[in-house]
């Protein structure tokens, strides 16, 4: 026994010898050791990843040469996520996210060529001009939702080389309504990736972009009284509605609008650069040659598999109907560029830059319906499915005085094809004194446009008329003055627009209300010359640093304001506080308040998805003679608030606050109530690691 204690306290005596030994031996470098871990560790916690490190760039910005924006992580604005009120912007509509819609304030199109003549849902579009190249040090992905509506957004970007970026956008939305068959949802997922040589000359970009919008319809709500007369039930999904189906057999509007693009570019000899080796570097040629490759597929259908009885629709007896138009566009693209500016790029001045460009589109293009005669197959085979191109010469001249003078023109001709003789010439003047006096931007344009093809030919179930030969080119000229100062937070802007051939849809005329002319409509171009000027004015008060006031008015004036369906005057403003809570976070709450003076009344076709002009004329059955429907708002009040915490932004808003208190509600489009009171939540994450 004692033989064993002995044995092991020698043992224990060896083994604290040999780490006293061991521990000698691994001092120094152990403690070598140590100070290179608490190095690392430091180098790495110093290195905080944030908004700074991710900037982007888009197409619209690469045509000037290469150069990218930092990320807008303000609130500004971060309440507004509806493209259907956005405030300076607003709209008719038919009183749910994502159905058809239609601009309030009178903003005529600029594009020239072929135009299928269907936008009722362009604001929910997924294009090429929203999607945002990124420039990432970092991995950068952003979350996105909004209760109520469940709008849900997700981004992300990433560098895999310092010079060739991916990114990736997935939207999805499903708003249910209010009443019955308001249902609308959409998928938008979109891939896209951003390649520059190293030695900065060569660009490349691509984007494959899937956009499927569905809208329930409804044909309005049987009830159009609802504000005049309390209903026994005030839920809404109680009303009857005109189409009534269900599920799969509902009757709704489908469109896709898939795309394919890539754009090459080649920057040709002396190359200037300002900011060079900083993120914000701007890289300017002196010459560049791209090219452009589009592949779009269009497709608009309507679906209804149910009998009308409650006249949703023109007077028929068709009970399944499915009409559809498809178009197909291959476009190329070719552009050339030309910058002839002194040596010194401190700042640019006396710079003179040419563009010139040539289009070419080749277009396939199908209408059809389910069921055809034989008068009307004659008509469909026709008119309604065809091939054609156009060719379109591009040019624009711009000189640069300094950066306080700048002058740019647009010319766009379309030379050969279907849309022979459309044109589009364009000036713009920028003027800025000092950052005390302001900047006056004088501009203008004069187009020469073909009516959307919508309007020439369709041969639906509801609908069928041929004016290929009928409808004369549209004429619009356009003169306009803005002045902006920013450093007050103001601008004023003039506009004046004559318009020649204007081209509207309406009710055929129907003195004697026979039923069978319901809600027939038919295209129409004014005979008189359309003027219209507007007037718009805005402000963004300050008071002792956190209180806020923003306002935007507009006054429009037509001798016709009853053919443009648009109001004589709009304003919004904005109310709100901004304070700092517990030194993170950011807090803005406010109320916007928001009115529109009385204009005629719109009502909506929904199996081609236009909005119309109602035929008002007659006598009704008290033998009064019928007169126009006009609609105006109350004053509408939405209470908000928006926070930032860190990386994370909310706001919280109540929509439509104020009813029942100035009227039980109001419509924009006859028919069609707009949304009641609602509460909406929105969240928006932001990860840059």
């Amino acid at each position: 026994m004692i033989k064993h204690l002995r044995a092991y306290f020698l043992l224990f005596i060896l083994c604290c010898f040999a780490s006293h030994i061991l521990a000698q031996e691994q001092e120094e470098w152990g403690s070598d050791l140590d100070s290179l871990r608490r190095a690392e560790e430091a180098q790495q916690d110093s290195i905080i990843y944030n908004a700074s490190y991710i900037r982007y760039t888009t197409l619209d910005r690469l045509k000037q040469g290469t150069f990218t924006v930092p990320l807008d992580t303000t609130l500004k604005g971060f309440q507004y996520y509806n493209p259907q009120t956005k405030p300076k912007n607003p709209t008719m509509n038919l009183g749910n996210y994502g159905l058809a819609t239609r601009d309030l304030l009178f903003s005529p199109t600029t594009d020239i060529g072929f135009r299928t003549g269907f936008t009722a849902m362009d604001r929910y579009l997924l294009t090429l001009d929203s999607i945002r190249f990124y420039r990432a040090r970092s991995p950068f992905s952003e979350l996105y939702f909004v209760t109520g509506d469940q709008v849900f957004s997700a981004k992300i970007g990433q560098n895999i080389k310092p010079n060739w970026s991916i990114g990736a956008n997935f939207n999805a939305s499903l708003a249910r309504g209010f009443y019955q068959n308001q249902r609308y949802n959409d998928i938008q997922p979109a891939i896209y990736t951003w390649y520059e040589s190293p030695n900065l000359r060569y660009n490349l970009q691509s984007a494959l972009i899937f956009n499927t919008l569905v809208a329930t319809e409804n044909g309005s709500i049987l009830n159009d009284s609802i504000f005049r007369v309390q209903p026994e039930n005030s839920n809404p999904e109680s009303f009857e509605v005109r189409l009534s189906q269900q599920r799969e057999q509902r009757p709704r509007n489908t469109w896709t609008d898939h795309s394919f693009f890539l754009r090459q570019s080649m920057f040709i000899g002396r190359l200037d650069t300002l900011n060079k080796g900083t993120q914000e570097q701007q890289v300017l040629p002196t010459m560049a040659v791209a090219h452009s490759l589009r592949l779009n597929r269009k497709k608009y259908k309507f679906f209804k598999n149910e009998a009308d009885p409650n006249g949703a629709l023109p007077f028929s007896e068709s009970v399944l109907t499915n009409d559809s138009t498809m178009l197909t566009t291959i476009t190329n693209d070719f552009v050339y560029s030309f910058s002839l500016r002194g040596k010194s790029v401190s700042f640019i001045k006396n710079e003179v830059k040419l563009d010139l460009g040539l289009q070419h589109d080749l277009m396939f293009y199908k209408q059809g319906r389910d069921s055809l005669s034989i008068q009307d197959t004659a008509v469909s085979n026709r008119y309604n499915d065809m091939s054609f191109q156009n060719v379109t010469l591009k040019a624009g001249l711009g000189y640069r005085f300094s950066d306080r003078v700048n002058i740019t023109t647009d010319f766009r001709q379309i030379v050969a094809g279907r849309n022979f003789g459309d044109f589009h010439y364009g000036a713009e003047a920028n003027l800025l004194y000092n950052n005390t006096v302001g900047r006056l931007v004088l501009a203008g344009y004069f187009q020469n446009q073909s009516p959307e093809y919508l309007a020439e030919s369709v041969n639906y179930t509801y609908h069928k008329w041929d004016n290929s030969d009928q409808l004369n080119k549209i004429k619009t000229t356009n003169l306009s003055a803005m002045y902006e100062n920013p450093r007050f937070h103001f601008f004023a802007k003039a506009e004046y627009f004559l318009m020649n051939n204007y081209t509207y849809y309406k009710e055929v005329d129907n003195p004697d209300h026979r039923s069978e002319l319901l809600r027939v409509i038919e295209v129409t171009q004014h005979e008189s010359p359309i003027n219209l000027l507007k007037l718009t004015l805005g402000k963004d008060f300050t008071f002792f640093d956190k209180w806020h006031f923003d306002s935007y008015i507009v006054y429009q004036k037509s001798d016709y304001n009853d053919v443009l369906m648009t109001p004589e005057f709009y304003t919004w403003h904005s109310f709100y506080y901004n304070t700092i809570l517990v030194k993170v976070i950011n807090l803005n709450i406010g109320f916007d308040v928001r009115f529109n003076t009385p204009y005629v009344a719109p009502a909506y076709a929904i199996n081609i998805g236009q909005f119309y002009r109602p035929y008002y004329g007659g006598v009704d059955v008290n033998n009064e003679t019928i007169t126009p429907i006009e609609f105006s708002s109350y004053p509408i009040v939405d209470p908000w608030v928006t926070a930032t915490l860190k990386r994370t932004n909310f706001f919280l808003r109540y929509d439509n606050a104020t009813q029942g208190l100035f009227a039980r509600g109001y419509y924009t489009v006859r028919r069609y109530p707009m949304a009641p009171a609602g509460l909406r939540f929105g969240v928006s994450w932001k990860f840059y690691d």
